[in-house]
């Protein structure tokens, strides 16, 4: 699936069975809410801390795939073609970054 499959695939879905988008600020705060919960499961499984009994259900790929979903109602909601601002980011950091970390001690092995 491209990226601008899923941009219409989650506005069907919204239009059908979402009944509609969310505000854009109550996105953002669900967006937010996702990316927490990604947080959570990554310093669980790679950092410090231990899981607790309520997180015995988590799974990596969902809460990313919500953290998605939400990015992408709120990409179709502004306007914001992703394909188009991944590649112009893209870009931009090849300018950007062209010898940056190529030449950065703490990335050498």
């Amino acid at each position: 699936m491209t990226i601008k499959e899923a941009q219409t695939l989650v506005d069907e879905w919204i239009g059908t069975t979402g009944v509609r988008y969310f505000s854009e600020l109550t996105n953002t705060a669900l967006l937010m809410e996702e990316v927490g919960e990604v947080a959570r499961i990554m310093a669980r499984t790679y950092g410090d801390q231990s899981f607790k009994k309520s997180d015995e259900d988590v799974n990596l790929a969902d809460e990313m795939a919500d953290v998605l979903f939400v990015l992408i109602c709120l990409a179709n909601q502004t306007g914001t073609d992703l394909t188009a601002a991944l590649e112009a980011n893209l870009q931009k950091k090849r300018i950007r970054d062209k010898d940056r970390h190529i030449n950065n001690p703490k990335l050498r092995r």
